[in-house]
């Protein structure tokens, strides 16, 4: 069970990181010079935000694993 979790996890990880880079491409296609400077401060933003986010959700989800694991052997 806690290696669906991880997996599914792992794929939200992902899904984060690319709609970081998503809401990024969105403002290079911008055509006014003010909102596409603008935008792509947001969109590095968002993908430094994804990034931070798919990592500390990554650790978290391997440390609990790690938890249920030991969790686990102990049991008789």
């Amino acid at each position: 069970m806690v290696g669906m979790l991880q997996i599914v996890t792992y794929l939200l990880c992902v899904y984060l990181v690319l709609k970081g880079f998503e809401i990024f491409q969105i403002a290079l296609m911008s055509s006014r010079d003010a909102s596409r400077n603008a935008g792509i401060v947001i969109g590095v933003l968002a993908i430094c935000i994804s990034v931070a986010a798919a990592i500390f959700f990554a650790i978290s989800i391997d440390e609990q694993a790690a938890r249920v694991s030991g969790a686990m052997s102990r049991m008789p």
